[in-house]
């Protein structure tokens, strides 16, 4: 079975797209530590983020250096912290969070609630720097 961000990459459950290519897909998180919380995930479905290939995890550091850099141009922060704990969902992906201090960057924290027209808002603000 299709882990949910295969699901998301194929268009079957809705997203807050905010950047694409023809090999990875970036998205903001519906639970995010902080405003501009963002997934990067490659399109080929690989559960661990060593099992890609050297070149698939180059392109995908890559993908997400250029995810982070429009995330930081469109959202308040002094820096994007990256994470890769991949326990949560069977499918490779970085988070890129803003943050502020290193505890913003605490997964154990109460996540935002934001809008839909909020989260709307933010991917295309971000997708519009990408």
């Amino acid at each position: 079975m299709a882990s949910i961000f295969s699901r998301i990459i194929a268009g079957e459950i809705p997203s807050y797209k905010v950047a694409e290519d023809d090999r990875h897909y970036a998205f903001l998180d519906i639970n995010p530590l902080s405003e501009g919380h963002t997934l990067v995930v490659p399109k080929r479905e690989v559960d661990y983020i060593f099992d890609l290939t050297d070149e698939e995890y180059a392109a995908l550091q890559l993908f997400a250096k250029r995810v982070a850099a429009a995330v930081e141009k469109s959202v308040d922060c002094a820096r994007i912290a990256t994470a890769v704990i991949g326990l949560e969902v069977p499918h490779a992906h970085i988070h890129l969070v803003p943050i502020r201090t290193e505890g913003d960057m605490d997964f154990r924290k109460a996540k935002l609630k934001l809008s839909p027209e909020r989260m709307a808002e933010i991917a295309a603000t971000i997708a519009s720097n990408f």
